[in-house]
């Protein structure tokens, strides 16, 4: 099959054997995988990662293994997303691990990752996941709002983790893929979500879906400049900057969730944490359920984020194309032949 692996902080082409199947597991066809932030980071060396990026997906369930007739005949050619995370079971450790005992799946101590922690992922023509990972997609949900469903449940997970209901607004530092489906998901359970961010494109599509909107700098002046303060803030600009400004606009007893994942360190002061009492909460994987069922409620449409699809060939264009400035959500195709 094609498949591209990460060398030398490139996107790579090459030919490799389909995945081999686990009992329990599926062999998926992509039909579209979606580039994050994270992608990108993975090639400057996130995790140290050096097999198939891609984590982000919508495709075919076409081979099933060790798996009953009813259980195969609920997804064989049937239109699947899925959950990242390999947990023990499904990696046939025994016994589990004390995360998966505690329900901590997410969390497991010899988790795989799809496409981030030794488990190749969807920038190829076939992948691999548990039955246990896999979500139906419904018919009434396209393939291009489906490849969004990681992320969105990501952004989901927020509020899972923050009782919504003590709050009347919140703010969104970043402009980004992320901080865009954080943004809605967050306006569904909010009358008021200010986005902040550097770009006017990108600010313009918040807008257009309901968000109030800020300009930012992205350097030290904004520290300086901005006044605006929030009792509930989310980071997600990808940045080691983020931090230390979104210090500065929570609030005294306020709830900063954050979502930045890149390569190295951010310098960063503590003591606004201590002094301002700011409760800090880290945020990362989310209920695909709920992603699933926004989707299918119309209540978030991801799709005006989409700046452009390229082929599976195209993969190291597309990421290339993916960095650069004023771009979106960029997607591959695996198109059947003469498709």
């Amino acid at each position: 099959m094609l498949a591209f692996n990460v060398a030398h902080k490139k996107l790579v082409k090459v030919a490799k054997p389909l995945p081999q199947l686990r009992a329990g597991w599926a062999l998926i066809r992509v039909r579209l995988a979606g580039i994050c932030n994270t992608d990108v980071e993975i090639l400057r060396g996130y995790h140290d990662f050096h097999g198939t990026p891609g984590h982000e997906f919508v495709g075919e369930v076409v081979e099933v293994r060790g798996a009953s007739a009813a259980i195969k005949n609920k997804w064989l050619e049937r239109r699947v997303t899925g959950e990242i995370n390999i947990h023990c079971s499904a990696l046939g450790y025994r016994p589990v691990c004390d995360f998966c005992r505690r329900g901590l799946l997410t969390h497991c101590a010899r988790r795989r990752v799809l496409g981030i922690v030794a488990q190749d992922g969807a920038f190829a023509e076939y992948l691999t996941l548990p039955l246990e990972n896999l979500h139906l997609v419904p018919l009434s949900v396209s393939d291009e709002q489906a490849v969004f469903v990681e992320p969105l449940a990501a952004a989901c997970q927020i509020l899972s983790q923050v009782p919504m209901k003590s709050f009347r607004e919140a703010a969104v530092l970043g402009d980004g893929k992320l901080a865009q489906l954080i943004a809605r998901v967050l306006h569904t359970a909010l009358p008021r979500v200010v986005m902040y961010g550097k770009h006017a494109d990108k600010l313009a599509l918040a807008r257009r879906a309901g968000m109030e909107t800020r300009r930012v700098h992205g350097d030290a002046s904004d520290l300086k400049r901005i006044r605006e303060k929030y009792r509930l803030l989310v980071e997600v600009t990808g940045s080691p900057r983020g931090l230390a400004l979104a210090q500065h606009m929570t609030e005294p007893r306020g709830t900063l969730v954050l979502k930045s994942t890149f390569h190295g360190a951010a310098p960063v002061e503590t003591w606004p944490i201590v002094v301002k009492e700011i409760t800090v909460v880290g945020s990362r994987c989310g209920p695909f359920a709920k992603a699933i069922a926004l989707l299918r409620s119309g209540k978030v449409d991801p799709t005006s984020l989409i700046t452009r699809t390229f082929a599976l060939a195209e993969a190291s264009a597309a990421i290339e194309f993916a960095q650069q400035a004023g771009v979106m959500k960029v997607l591959l195709a695996n198109r059947p032949s003469g498709v």
